[in-house]
């Protein structure tokens, strides 16, 4: 056995050994008694399609008992020890060794309730070991090559670089990383480099000068944030293409993880490093909406969500109360109900079909409320300039079907993801690569119903109360004021948990923010980049 968590079981072949596949007169068990597997005996009559050839298979010892061990080609490894027991090569198996006349199946399994040897302690999953020991080397030869055969049709990924953020949330990457990402990645035969990053930014600069032909994929052991830095570093790059088909994984182990989270829930698994990682194992891919949030000359890609108004207000102001760990969150939110902010401004959007009927008609001329907010190209020219980085999607803004609605605005959200936390459900029809952003807006609100929206966050039941506007735009410019009870004082607009911007009377900082708090427009660029996925 190897592992620290990882119980075995143990195959031990009988002396004569024959493979099933060769024998077109035996029938492998499929949940059927021993009478079923007697050659001389017809099948059942019955109106389920056949079961998948064998790919391989061997008559074993197990528990004293004669037994069958079958590799079906379609990917399932079948034995009998006592009850029908089976694994999904695709979904269960990480790897496999040969160890002397063993063969050792490394695998993750549905720990039963028993947390005792669950990955990552909350996880669900257990890894786990079966060993079984062919009779001949000619066999044991074969097995392997017909369980390699098996693994390599599955296109995993062969060799990781993973980023490591030791200072987000509560410190927990490296711990997550040592205890469940390395000996899941071991299991699996992953190779991977590990780099960590020692300041803000640093993962940016890692994925813009990064030699891509090393890895199959970038893995962020971290919150959001390293995930939106890896974004942007690559799409800064010369050859940002490419670069933007390689997968990036997301382990969680930050403060925030609503991307990861997102992906997990979506197939209804928990969002947890152990599932995660095995996502990244799998080597399923999906793409992913990109937005491109433009003011002049600057640019910032986003993927996860903008805010504006009291939820960029709680995200960042309760940074002050870090010290009290998740509760600043509830603490501070609490806090700006009670005295609840009001700010004047206006949104324009593109609505997606279906939602044409909110606000009012307007148009898009490059500039609102007299101030230009966008860098205009010349006629003809592409956004999608090579040797220049990616400079957002090439979209004729003045042909589209504009709205708008004007404030004063409790609140302004916009969402990529339908998770925004792993406690915060703000977008629950929100999807990953729609072409869309879905809008949270709040006008208006008595304070106890607003109390009440949000304790609906976690499920997403806020988009159901009559107080909020919930809709799917296709481009989007924000033009934020001041507050209605202090016109002296403005706000923040926060992007992915960064501060994008931030107006007159906000908190004081020593970092620059990236934009000024003024106008500015957001377009989606439909699936540019792609994410490990659990399917």
């Amino acid at each position: 056995m190897t592992g620290v968590d990882s119980p075995s079981e143990t195959f031990k072949s009988q002396r004569e050994s024959h493979f099933l596949s060769r024998d077109p007169k035996y029938n492998p068990p499929f949940g059927g008694n021993a009478a079923n597997n007697d050659p001389q005996m017809d099948p059942p009559e019955t109106s389920q399609p056949p079961p998948p050839s064998p790919a391989i298979s061997d008559r074993v010892l197990i528990d004293g008992t004669v037994a069958p061990v079958t590799l079906t080609a379609d990917g399932r490894l079948v034995w009998s020890g006592g009850r029908q027991r089976s694994l999904s090569v695709e979904k269960e198996v990480l790897g496999f060794d040969a160890e002397g006349p063993r063969i050792r199946i490394k695998a993750v399994v549905d720990d039963g309730g028993d947390r005792a040897c669950c990955v990552g302690g909350r996880g669900g999953l257990a890894r786990k070991d079966y060993v079984f020991e062919p009779l001949s080397e000619e066999s044991k030869k074969l097995w392997c090559e017909k369980l390699r055969d098996c693994m390599d049709s599955l296109d995993r990924p062969k060799k990781l670089l993973i980023l490591l953020n030791p200072f987000g949330g509560k410190k927990l990457a490296p711990k997550t990383l040592a205890n469940v990402v390395k000996p899941l990645l071991e299991d699996a035969g992953i190779q991977f480099d590990i780099q960590e990053t020692q300041y803000q930014l640093h993962a940016k600069e890692v994925a813009h000068s990064l030699d891509l032909s090393k890895y199959d994929g970038i893995v962020c052991v971290s919150g959001d944030g390293i995930l939106v830095e890896v974004v942007n570093g690559l799409l800064e790059r010369e050859d940002w293409e490419a670069a933007m088909k390689v997968p990036i994984g997301m382990v969680p182990a930050g403060t925030g993880n609503g991307m990861v989270k997102s992906l997990l829930d979506s197939v209804g698994e928990p969002c947890t490093a152990s599932y995660a990682t095995l996502a990244i194992i799998r080597g399923h891919k999906k793409s992913l909406d990109v937005a491109t949030i433009k003011q002049g000359d600057a640019k910032f890609f986003s993927v996860l969500m903008l805010a504006w108004g009291l939820v960029a207000d709680i995200d960042i102001e309760s940074e002050k109360y870090r010290w009290m760990g998740s509760a600043r969150i509830d603490f501070y939110a609490l806090q700006r109900i009670l005295h609840l902010r009001r700010y004047s401004g206006r949104i324009s959007f593109v609505p997606a079909p279906g939602y044409e009927t909110h606000g009012e008609a307007t148009s898009y001329s490059g500039n609102f409320a007299g101030k230009d907010i966008v860098f205009e190209k010349s006629e003809g020219s592409s956004a999608k300039v090579e040797g220049q980085g990616y400079q957002g999607p090439d979209v004729k803004l003045e042909e589209l079907s504009w709205r708008s609605i004007d404030g004063p605005f409790v609140s302004i959200w916009l969402h990529n993801v339908p998770w925004g936390a792993e406690d915060t459900m703000a977008a629950p029809d929100a999807k990953l690569s729609d072409g869309c952003l879905d809008l949270i807006a709040i006008r208006d609100c008595p304070r106890l119903s607003l109390l009440s929206l949000m304790t609906e966050l976690n499920n997403g039941g806020h988009v159901k109360s009559p107080h909020v506007i919930y809709i799917k735009v296709k481009a989007f410019v924000l033009e934020p004021g001041p507050r209605i009870d202090d016109p002296t004082k403005e706000g923040i607009i926060d992007t992915d948990g960064e501060v994008l911007a931030k107006g007159n009377g906000t908190f004081k900082s020593e970092h620059k923010a990236m934009m000024a708090y003024d106008s500015l427009l957001i377009t989606v660029d439909q699936g540019l980049a792609t994410v490990f996925s659990p399917i």
